[in-house]
C-alpha cells in the first residue's frame, strides 16, 4: 500500500477512536457509568454498532483508554511547565500548583468511575512516572539551595503529592492556591 493510502487510513482511526473517547466521557458525565451502553455511544459518536467493536469490545474498554489519555495528556502538560521556568523553584511550584488543579478536577469523576478509571496498570505506571518526574524536581531544587535537604527528595515526593491529593476537596481556586503554598512553605531550607 502507498505511504499515503497508510497514513490516511491511521488518521481515519485516530479520528474514529478520538470520537469514541470523548462521546464515552460526555455520556458518562450525562448519564454516569451505568446509563452508558455501547448502542449510545455508537449513536452519540456516529457510526455503527459493529464499528465501534472493531476498536473496543466494551464500556469499561473505551473508559480505560480515555483515561490513559487524560493521563498522558497532564503529564505533558507538566514536562512542558517544567521547560517554562527559569528556577528549580520556580518549575518546582508551577509543576506543583498544575498538580494540584488536576487533582480538585479529577474529584469530580465519583467513586465508582474512580474505581473503574484506577483499576488498571496505566494508573499505577502513570503514577511512578509522576513520582520520578517531581523527586528530580525536588532534587534539582535542594542542588539550587532553594529546597530542604535535611529530608530526602524520596521523602519530600511523598509529601507532596499525598498533601496535593487534599485538593480534590477543596471548593475554590483560591483554596487549592493556598493548599500549594503551604506544601511549598514545607520545602523550604529550615535555618
Amino acid at each position: 500500500m502507498p505511504k499515503l493510502w497508510n497514513e490516511t487510513i491511521e488518521e481515519h482511526r485516530r479520528a474514529v477512536r478520538d470520537t469514541v473517547l470523548e462521546a464515552t466521557a460526555e455520556l458518562v458525565a450525562e448519564q454516569g457509568l451505568r446509563g452508558v451502553t455501547m448502542s449510545r455511544i455508537a449513536e452519540r459518536s456516529g457510526i455503527g454498532r459493529a464499528t465501534l467493536y472493531k476498536y473496543f469490545p466494551d464500556v469499561e474498554s473505551i473508559m480505560a483508554a480515555w483515561h490513559e489519555r487524560q493521563i498522558a495528556g497532564h503529564l505533558d502538560e507538566l514536562a512542558d511547565l517544567r521547560g517554562r521556568s527559569d528556577t528549580p523553584g520556580a518549575r518546582l511550584a508551577a509543576v506543583l500548583e498544575r498538580y494540584a488543579f488536576i487533582q480538585q478536577q479529577r474529584h469530580g469523576h465519583g467513586a465508582e468511575l474512580s474505581a473503574l478509571l484506577h483499576r488498571g496498570g496505566h494508573a499505577a505506571h502513570a503514577e511512578q512516572h509522576l513520582r520520578h518526574f517531581v523527586r528530580g524536581l525536588l532534587a534539582e531544587g535542594v542542588q539550587a539551595g532553594e529546597v530542604r535537604d535535611d529530608v530526602t527528595p524520596d521523602e519530600l515526593t511523598g509529601y507532596c503529592l499525598h498533601a496535593l491529593a487534599g485538593a480534590g476537596e477543596l471548593p475554590s481556586k483560591a483554596a487549592v492556591r493556598r493548599l500549594v503554598a503551604v506544601t511549598l512553605t514545607g520545602l523550604r531550607p529550615q535555618g
